[in-house]
């Protein structure tokens, strides 16, 4: 069950002026799941990207990477089938998929990126797709930002969207945006699957500067189990069919904006961590560098022992500061290091806080939602992810997900 995480109303969601969405039921891998998206961009919209590091990366993520050189004029997105690890066949249907595509929007192959998400090592079902496009392409409509939330989910219990109005210079500008991912992540680029996209005029280059600083503080700020998948992607899209970003402070507003957006979404697939049943904030302050900071966030939130335990509510200390002396900090200086879980400080100097009460951080970590707080004592920066517990359904998921 999600942790406090509800549908998104369709009613909220923002149509951005330059994008069309379609979707349908192709049958990829279930019938009669909505598993088809098709965006069409108007003329001139500035595309960014950021990609998978993992280097088993699907073929719909190099498909998508080398077409991003050039002008884009729509996106297809299947779910059911990742089309990763199928090597020289699955470059060749992913082609086949951006072929069919461009033939029914009148454009070019090189306009179209592709998107897969799904089981991994099974050839994508091309025909399916082929025969499931007319349909999708017949779908479009710039308000269909709720269906096609729900196109792209593979796992997730709800599908994720999030909207908001940033005020320009020269005009209010719509950012609009949808995510999927519940399992398999700790994006080193992104999520699973998030796009985000504004009406607003901003050159390219100043768009992936914006995207890959949106991820950075995002989708690269959460991890449910530590993995990081073969078909990660994060697109920005800025239409220009609304106000333009003329200046520096236009610029960062509507980063401002696009960042709100990608980090609700963020939050949201940690929410829906598969089996999730707690939403953890590990917040580390005092390191040298953000970069540490980020080390000790990570040690925390990828110890099986840590995770299981923010699952039981049991606020076992010595999990959690072993997890932070394991995190390769040269250095560190633990006789220095306090450790809080909400308010109640639970280890002070390196060791249990004298006035420490085990009910009182039971009763922190109780709660669906609680904050990790680990001070360094060693410098002035901070950085701050989003994680979950593992729950017997995490398990129980991902054995049975093939199945």
């Amino acid at each position: 069950m999600a942790v406090n995480l509800a549908p998104p109303d369709a009613a909220q969601l923002l149509p951005v002026a330059g994008v069309e969405l379609g979707t349908t039921r192709a049958g990829i891998r279930k019938p009669g799941r909505r598993d088809l998206l098709v965006m069409r961009l108007a003329d001139g919209t500035a595309v960014a990207g950021v990609f998978t590091k993992n280097r088993f990366c699907a073929a719909p993520v190099v498909l998508a990477r080398s077409h991003l050189r050039g002008p884009v004029r729509a996106l297809v997105v299947n779910t059911g089938n990742a089309n990763a690890g199928t090597g020289a066949d699955g470059l060749r249907r992913a082609t086949s998929v951006c072929e069919s595509l461009a033939a029914a929007l009148g454009c070019a192959t090189r306009e179209v990126l592709p998107f897969s998400t799904g089981v991994i090592m099974e050839p994508l079902p091309v025909e399916r797709i082929a025969s499931g496009l007319p349909a999708a392409v017949a779908d479009l409509s710039p308000g269909n930002w709720a269906a096609a939330a729900e196109a792209i989910m593979t796992t997730d219990t709800v599908p994720k969207a999030a909207s908001r109005r940033v005020r320009l210079a020269a005009g209010e500008a719509t950012v609009t945006g949808i995510a999927k991912g519940s399992g398999m992540i700790r994006p080193d680029m992104a999520t699973m699957l998030g796009f985000v996209a504004t009406d607003a005029r901003v050159a390219r280059p100043i768009l992936q500067r914006i995207a890959k600083a949106t991820a950075d503080r995002s989708f690269n700020a959460i991890t449910v189990d530590g993995d990081t998948s073969t078909n990660d992607a994060f697109v920005c899209l800025a239409t220009g069919k609304g106000p333009v970003a003329r200046s520096e402070k236009d610029v960062k507003a509507l980063a401002e904006a696009i960042t709100s957006v990608a980090q609700t979404l963020a939050q949201a697939i940690v929410r829906d961590g598969e089996g999730a049943t707690k939403f953890v904030t590990l917040r580390i302050e005092g390191g040298r560098s953000e970069a540490e900071c980020r080390k000790v966030a990570y040690a925390i939130a990828h110890s099986p022992l840590v995770k299981t335990a923010f699952f039981a509510g049991d606020p076992n200390l010595g999990r959690i500061l072993a997890a932070v002396g394991n995190a390769g900090v040269p250095g560190l200086d633990t006789s220095k290091v306090d450790l809080y879980i909400d308010a109640v400080r639970v280890a002070r100097a390196g060791g249990r806080d004298p006035q420490y009460r085990e009910a009182d951080g039971v009763a922190a970590m109780a709660k669906p939602e609680f904050e990790v707080r680990v001070a360094l004592h060693r410098g002035r920066a901070g950085a701050t992810v989003w994680t979950c517990d593992f729950s017997y359904d995490y398990v129980k998921i991902n054995a049975e997900y093939r199945t």
